[in-house]
């Protein structure tokens, strides 16, 4: 069975150096994940994690050989690469030339292996305009397959009228646009996060809730304000098994059924039609039995957020779900190849 993985990460020198003072002026507790810090919790099932947010550097900036080595040695036929770089957060003058740059790296990466990989354009979303232009050059002349957002786009959410250009190009190209989790917004990171003790609430604003929240919030927002029915051929990836949102479709479609939203259909149909979801190495079964049963086995795709997880036990888990070939080949790698034209 072949296996493709979308939401595998890659660091960009030049955006990691443009990016890193500013991300760390919004988010000062990040220096609390250090040395001995996973990054991202290593998961009850025994996979292993990152040991030390030192060791990312090393795995993430390698798009090669050592990387595709660690593929085979799991199984692993193909990965779609992002980078994890926070693009929107480097000075607005460099943003452009800084997404170019990446974003031909990134192709040529892909060109050299295009068996192994393809990717995802990162964008400087400082500039909507600029950022559709760079999208649609993403697409036409790289061969990237869409674009990959970490966090919100700027200090609002992709909902803002601001991003109609981008979500306009993405509709008009028939690629997806990966919403991925990013540091949350700074008015509500300490009300919400702060006053523990200091790893607590660095883990407790990122990957042990807060971020997920915000990313599924950012969903729903698009959802809410109109966007997919103005888009219609527009599809967004959510990793982490949908960021909370799938587990409350029903409440939120009891709470705002459309005579309130106002939308052509209900919060449920929107994201059962324009929606995928990701597991982000989240290989639990319980979470994915429930997302199976909602959203069906045609709105799944795998993935599993190398480097920060490990390929360990990527592919057993398919191997063992306790549903159909035929849905497990389209987890595996038929909704991608469909979603992605691979």
């Amino acid at each position: 069975m072949r296996i493709i993985v979308i939401e595998e990460h890659a660091f960009d020198a030049g955006l990691a150096k443009a990016t890193e003072e500013p991300q760390a002026a919004e988010a000062g507790y990040l220096k609390e994940l250090g040395a001995g810090d996973a990054g991202a919790a290593a998961p009850s099932t025994g996979r292993p994690a990152i040991r030390s947010v030192r060791e990312i550097p090393d795995r993430a900036f390698d798009m090669g050989d050592g990387r595709i080595a660690e593929m085979d040695a799991h199984g692993i036929d193909m990965q779609v690469l992002s980078y994890s770089n926070p693009t929107q957060l480097a000075p607005a003058q460099e943003a452009v030339a800084l997404a170019r740059a990446a974003n031909d790296r990134l192709a040529a990466a892909v060109r050299a292996h295009p068996g192994r990989f393809a990717g995802f354009a990162t964008l400087p979303w400082q500039d909507p305009q600029a950022a559709a232009g760079e999208l649609e050059r993403s697409v036409k002349e790289l061969g990237l397959k869409g674009t990959l957002v970490v966090g919100r786009p700027g200090g609002t959410f992709l909902d803002d009228e601001r991003y109609r250009p981008v979500l306009a190009m993405l509709d008009a190209l028939g690629v997806p646009l990966y919403v991925h989790p990013g540091v949350p917004l700074p008015q509500v990171q300490q009300p919400y996060y702060g006053g523990l003790k200091g790893a607590v609430t660095a883990r407790l604003s990122l990957f042990g809730w807060g971020w997920h929240a915000e990313a599924g919030v950012q969903v729903v927002r698009m959802i809410l304000s109109g966007a997919f029915d103005r888009f219609p051929g527009l599809q967004v990836i959510s990793g982490h098994w949908g960021e909370m949102v799938p587990f409350f479709l029903q409440r939120m479609d009891d709470a705002m059924p459309r005579a309130v939203t106002g939308l052509s259909r209900s919060i449920t149909e929107t994201y059962r039609s324009q929606v995928f979801v990701t597991p982000s190495g989240m290989l639990n079964l319980p979470h994915f039995s429930f997302i199976h049963e909602v959203l069906g086995a045609d709105r799944i795709i795998h993935s599993v957020d190398y480097p920060y997880l490990t390929n360990t036990g990527a592919r057993e888990f398919l191997e063992r779900l306790p549903v159909g070939q035929d849905d497990k080949e389209k987890i595996a790698h038929r909704n991608a190849e469909t979603l992605l034209g691979l």
